[in-house]
């Protein structure tokens, strides 16, 4: 099985794109998704996308709490289960 971070990675790429390009996202995860240029009503949809995929709570709240996409994995690997 893939694991988050590289989970993460695929459903950035096939759900979040800024001004029509990919989001490139650093080997070490450190990037904030409205630091990228993500728009807020691309990052609620986003979030539950991340719900769903995850089985976790994950709410527009942790979007903007969880300074990079590095303590989503975080975040996600510790609710997970």
């Amino acid at each position: 099985m893939a694991s988050t971070s590289d989970r993460l990675r695929q459903l950035i790429a096939e759900n979040l794109e800024v001004d029509g390009q990919a989001i490139d996202v650093p080997a070490d995860l450190g990037i904030s998704l409205l630091d990228a240029g993500v728009s807020s009503t691309d990052l609620v949809a986003f979030a539950k996308v991340v719900a769903q995929e995850f089985d976790v709570t994950f709410t527009i709240e942790h979007c903007t709490q969880l300074k990079s996409l590095r303590e989503v994995v975080e975040f996600i690997d510790s609710s997970a289960g």
